[in-house]
């Protein structure tokens, strides 16, 4: 029972601390509300979903990118699906990032939108690792 309770505490801490470091926001809990007996990995679902449609979009980004000249409406239009999945999640850290990406489209930065997406690109990969590992020991 003590490790049952020991075990509870560190996921509620590790939960936690993706809030303290800023890599999701309240999203997160609204989804979890949602979680119920009769849908007990909502959240985890929802959070594979995200992944599954990411990737499709950043590999729309990267080829976007490769483009010359950079067709910066695509861009936008694209990071504006995936900050929107962003959102879903709670994502703050690589929301933060889709917005930066999407000034430096308005503004037609190429070195801007490749720098932040690489930012981007780390950011999303860190939270994914982080995730994958909370819902392994949830």
């Amino acid at each position: 029972m003590e490790r049952n309770h020991h075990l509870h505490r560190q996921l509620a801490n590790l939960r936690q601390s993706f809030f303290d470091q800023g890599y999701l926001d309240e999203q997160l809990i609204q989804l979890e509300e949602l979680q119920d007996d009769a849908n007990p990995n909502f959240v985890e679902e929802v959070v594979t979903l995200f992944y599954k449609d990411s990737a499709r979009l950043i590999h729309s980004i990267d080829q976007a990118l490769e483009k010359n000249p950079l067709d910066f409406a695509k861009l936008d239009s694209h990071m504006h699906q995936f900050q929107g999945s962003n959102s879903s999640i709670g994502a703050k850290k690589v929301k933060t990032e889709c917005t930066q990406f999407r000034e430096y489209c308005r503004a037609g930065n190429v070195e801007g939108c490749k720098r932040t997406f690489q930012q981007l690109k780390r950011e999303y990969a860190l939270l994914k690792t982080k995730l994958e590992a909370y819902f392994e020991v949830a």
